[in-house]
Formats: structure tokens, sequence, C-alpha cells
């Protein structure tokens, strides 16, 4: 009997023109039996957001910049529209057409967007950390109601869903979600030494090629504590059974400890586009032509206890993520500001932390919040952070 033929997925890309979404494209074109793009959606990059559309022959687009609508116009395909700011990210989020929403927007932006594609029964690939770090309750709760899949596109949460999958995740089953991180540019570095980094050190990522943000948040290792949130609300577990090890080959992407004290991981290249096309082509597996790994030139893998005394980023998480309510949405708030202060000149490097630890100090917690209530959080720790850099 031949195979059944799998559709291919009809997918929107919210961010096409960052580091996730000109991976997500590579995808495409590497697997167009699979993936089919319907909808782009870019912030200011108007030239290359219509030379992507001409490409992949979308004309469903959306641009924040306003300005950049005619120069998207311009190199789109006849017929095209282009929506504007917020209200055309949810427009595209909503497409008719479309089976899978990615947002790969770094920050708070894709949140609205993340809930409009829920509600329309998209099944959502969340590659932006703050979408559940923020109101992780209130999208997988939506997602639950409305029976459709969130599906993780960080090479971390990929890994552990590829090891979870066909296993429950009670106390009963696993014991732990183990987090790699490769520990940043300054994994070894003397803790005396972090006030006199530069932006331009702290952007120089050992192992992986990405934004600006998401590099400084690699550094302090907020990143990997953003991870920690996400994953407690993804897969359904407590905090205290998700942990960190610091792994600076990353070639292991994460793991999961069972129980009966087996350990599952999942393994392969450094390249995005591993976990893209899973989250894609889920629940298949597909042949694509990226590089396969060479055990036998792998020399070692080394793994270390991350520096918690060093890089406090791990606690804090760890204490947002226990208490929940309006706190993630908070921390998350803060450091996007400390960490745009710091890449400006305003502030030290270990100024990130401590600015960060002074806002969720300030802070008073409002349990199971609206999605209203974690905006007015967001703006408030926002204030109180800009109010604190002078300090």
């Amino acid at each position: 009997m031949e195979p059944k033929a799998i559709k291919p997925k009809k997918v929107v890309i919210l961010g096409s023109t960052g580091s996730i979404g000109t991976s997500a494209l590579k995808v495409a074109r590497e697997i167009p039996d699979h993936m089919e793009v319907v909808g782009l959606a870019a912030g200011s990059q108007g030239e290359t957001l219509g030379a992507q559309a001409r490409e992949f022959g979308v004309k469903c687009l959306s641009i924040a910049d306003e300005a950049q609508r005619e120069t998207v116009l311009a190199s789109a395909p006849p017929g095209s529209e282009v929506h504007v700011g917020e209200q055309g990210l949810r427009e595209l989020a909503c497409l008719p057409d479309a089976d899978l929403v990615l947002i790969s927007i770094v920050g708070t932006a894709g949140l609205q967007p993340a809930l409009d594609a829920i509600g329309a029964g998209k099944d959502l690939a969340v590659a932006s950390k703050e979408i559940l770090v923020m109101a992780g309750e209130i999208v997988m709760s939506a997602a639950a109601e409305a029976g459709v899949n969130v599906l993780p596109v960080d090479s971390e949460h990929n890994a552990i869903f590829q090891c979870l999958e066909g296993n429950p995740v009670g106390a009963d089953a696993v014991r732990r979600l183990l987090l790699t991180a490769s520990g940043g540019p300054f994994r070894t570095a003397c803790p005396d030494a972090l006030d006199q980094v530069t932006p331009e050190q702290a952007l120089e990522h050992p192992t992986w090629e990405m934004g600006r943000k998401i590099s400084i948040d690699s550094a302090t290792m907020f990143n990997k504590g953003l991870e920690m949130i996400e994953a407690r609300w993804l897969f359904g577990v407590g905090m205290e059974r998700v942990e960190v090890v610091v792994h600076p080959q990353s070639i292991v992407h994460s793991m999961v400890e069972f129980v009966d004290g087996s350990v599952l991981a999942q393994v392969s290249t450094t390249d995005m586009c591993f976990p893209i096309q899973y989250a894609v082509t889920w629940p298949h597996r597909i042949g694509h032509s990226l590089e396969p790994l060479d055990f036998a030139t792998l020399a070692r893998l080394d793994f270390e206890a991350p520096r918690e005394e060093v890089f406090p980023a791990l606690r804090l998480a760890r204490e947002a993520g226990t208490v929940c309510g309006t706190m993630p949405a908070v921390m998350n708030a803060a450091n996007e500001v400390a960490v745009e202060a710091f890449l400006n000149g305003a502030i030290p490097f270990p100024k990130i932390w401590g600015l960060v630890e002074e806002v969720m100090g300030q802070h008073l917690v409002v349990k199971s919040p609206s999605l209203e209530a974690l905006i007015e959080a967001d703006a408030e720790a926002r204030h109180m952070a800009r109010a604190g850099l002078g300090r």
C-alpha cells in the first residue's frame, strides 16, 4: 500500500526578517512539498519583506512601520495586501488559509497575535519566549480550550517535546526537565571582570548567531531563566522540576530524566532549522539536506553546573516562575528595559540583574491575572525599571 501523502502545512511567519524567520524560510525552500508560506510579517525591513514575498509568492503581508508600506508593495507580488502595525499582525494571525502561525517576534508584541491565532483555531509554533513567560497560563488554557497545539521552536523546548512524546509528564513519571545552556560568552569569566564588559563583547555568542536582545540574554543567562518559565507552562510541570545544566558544545539540546533514572536526550547539529522543521512537519519526520552529526569527530561533550552566584538570572527566574501571577511578566519587562539600557551604554553589565531584582522586589503580585492585568503589570515594571536606571 502506498504511504498516505502528507498535505503541505500552510504557515504564517510573524517576524520573517529576523534570525528565526529567515531560518524558517530556509526550511520552506528545503521542503516545499510539506510547507507552504501564506503570510509574512516584519518590523521595519520593508525591502527585505517584499523580496521574501516575491520569492515565495506570498500576497498577505504586514509591516510594523507604516512608512515602509509602499516599499513593501514596490517589490511584493502584484495584488498583494499589506497590513500595518499591531492590527496587521492580528490580521495575519487569523488568516483563514493558515494551518500554523509561527511567532518569532522578539518581546511581548507577539502575545495578542498568539491569542488571536488560537482563537481562530490555528496551531501555534512559538519562538518568542516572552509569550509564555508573560502569559503562559492564559495562552495554554486558551489553547486547551480551543483544541489547538502549541509547538515549541526553541531548540531546548523542542528537544524536550521530542523526548516526552508518548510519555506522561506527571511527577510519578518525570523527575526533571534538564535545559542545556551554552553558558554564553562569559561562562568562565572572573566575576570582578563583568563590570567592564562592553555590549560588543556580550553580543559575541560562542555557538549561536542570534539577534541583539537574545544575545545579551544569553550572556546574562536570563535567556535560560525565561526558558525555565516557558518550560513550566509548555509541559505543565512545577519549577522545582525544571533545571539548567551548562553544555558548551550545544550538541545535546536538552534532556528529560524519568523517575526510573533513565535520561532521554535530543542530539543534533547546532542549526535552528532542525527544530523549526520538526515544529512545522510534526507529527511527521521527513528528510532534509541539513548536516548530520558525525559522532566520530565529536571529541567530547562537557557538562557543568551553572554559576548561579555569578549569574543570578536563574535564581530570579525560578522565583518568578514559582510565584507566578504577574511576577514573570514583571521580570521579563524589567529585563527588556535593562538590556536596552546596557546596549545604549547607560548601565554596566551586572546592573541588568540588579535592576530586574529591584523591580521584582517592588512589585505587588496579582494572582491568576487577566490579560489586562498582565499588560498593566508589564507597563508598571517598565516604568519602575526606567526610574531605577539612574540609581
